[in-house]
């Protein structure tokens, strides 16, 4: 809890930092309003009955819910953030942060816009929170649903086979080509030569150069959809150079993100094990895929969602993000038990300490003027405890100062602040304590 804390408080001060407001949505949702937004992954909401046989479901992510919000609301423009569990009948695993109950941390921007300028700062966001969580060398890859649309076109793939096709690619970080292509023959029914050829597109990864190159091409740059997603491709890639963060983006055409509401740019982070991965991603577009630890963030623009809840078909284009908390929380936890690094499960900054016996009403004065002045702080719930319990307390829970109170002390009028890592002692005038400790710098933890 103390390591979800604080990545909660990062994940936080960036989403206000870029001038998101905050709302929450039910858990439960009706079934129709989740029902068909999800491709393939719809068999892992959890369907419920209510006593009156209303058909259910928990929220399967932020996102569709925030949909519904904005068209029963008629809300056109909406920037906003929500942290809160989600539900998915999936296989747990808790070495790599997959639990039934989770949470996701969400950013979304709501509204009509110039192109790119806010799918560009979704992505310098996520590039921001993964910088500050120091969680290791990291890949923002990138493509968009229009050129795989544009690919499955050439390709010869049938419309009405375009989600589950889209469906398999998706399953390019978890199993080989040779798994996806044999699902896409054996059980979509996609003609061999089609899926071959949708091999050969998809294993192009790269930069700017890469999109040019596309660009250049005499199929894709035939197809409409395709030829739109490249242009705002070259667009997002401008934007992402402006706002300092292509050293981790890569334009990666396997990317697809199996949800069925994606309707343009879409991008997934990944936590990558081997040094110099990004580098390679980069500058070679036939590089073997980089060595991933896992999605640990995603989105993308749905710009046909919130419609699907209005009356009129009223469309409210929206792009967004979505931080999984849980991967990232049991990364960090893993690298703190390595590193040997302890934890502090509170944020304590002062011990109270008595040096002899009969000061419980001295320490309790203290105590209290030390919560008056919203300093953290802590006693020992006995009359007369030792003085070196109270300190070995302090060095076992990190606490890092110790006023201690005496004879001596109270007979002279000061209070002796002690300083536990160095064990350098002070006395400080009674009068001046609470200044003191608030200017201390040991209070840094």
């Amino acid at each position: 809890m103390a390591i979800r804390e604080r990545v909660f408080s990062t994940i936080l001060n960036c989403f206000k930092r870029h001038g998101a407001q905050t709302i929450d949505t039910p858990v439960f949702e009706l079934k129709e309003t989740l029902t068909g937004k999800y491709g393939e992954q719809c068999k892992l909401i959890y369907n419920l009955e209510d006593q009156g046989g209303e058909l259910l479901s928990l929220r399967y992510d932020l996102t569709v819910p925030f949909a519904r919000y904005l068209a029963m609301n008629k809300i056109t423009n909406f920037k906003r953030y929500h942290i809160g569990k989600v539900y998915r009948r999936d296989s747990p695993a808790m070495t790599r942060g997959r639990y039934r109950e989770f949470y996701q941390c969400d950013f979304d921007i709501a509204g009509k816009y110039d192109p790119m300028i806010p799918d560009a700062e979704c992505v310098k966001i996520m590039h921001e929170i993964l910088r500050e969580l120091q969680l290791g060398d990291f890949l923002i890859k990138i493509n968009d649903r229009r050129i795989l649309e544009g690919v499955f076109e050439i390709c010869g793939v049938p419309r009405n086979k375009f989600q589950t096709v889209c469906s398999c690619v998706d399953k390019l970080d978890k199993v080989s080509w040779e798994a996806v292509k044999e699902e896409m023959v054996e059980k979509k029914g996609l003609a061999p030569e089609a899926a071959d050829q949708i091999g050969e597109h998809i294993k192009f990864s790269g930069g700017m150069a890469l999109v040019e190159q596309l660009l250049q091409d005499p199929q894709l740059s035939q197809n409409k959809l395709a030829l739109e997603g490249l242009e705002d491709m070259k667009m997002l890639f401008q934007y992402l150079t402006l706002f300092g963060v292509t050293d981790n983006v890569s334009f990666d055409l396997s990317l697809a993100r199996g949800l069925d509401y994606y309707t343009g740019v879409i991008y997934e982070a990944v936590l990558l094990q081997n040094q110099g991965d990004v580098q390679l991603r980069q500058q070679n577009d036939h590089a073997e895929e980089a060595v991933g630890v896992g999605s640990v963030a995603g989105g993308g623009r749905y710009d046909e969602l919130v419609g699907m809840f209005d009356a009129k078909g009223r469309k409210v284009p929206c792009v967004g993000l979505s931080m999984g908390i849980e991967r990232i929380f049991s990364i960090m936890e893993q690298k703190a038990e390595v590193s040997g690094e302890k934890i502090r499960t509170t944020e304590t900054q002062v011990l109270v300490a008595a040096a002899q016996k009969r000061f419980l009403e001295e320490r309790m004065k203290i105590i209290t003027e030390l919560w008056s002045a919203g300093i953290k702080a802590e006693m020992m719930y006995k009359k007369n405890p030792k003085l070196l319990s109270q300190l070995q307390y302090c060095e076992e829970t990190g606490i890092p100062l110790v006023a201690i109170i005496g004879e001596q002390e109270l007979k002279d009028g000061v209070v002796k602040l002690r300083v536990v890592s160095t064990r350098e002692e002070f006395n400080i005038p009674r009068g001046n304590l609470v200044e003191e400790i608030k200017k201390s710098n040991s209070l840094k933890f």
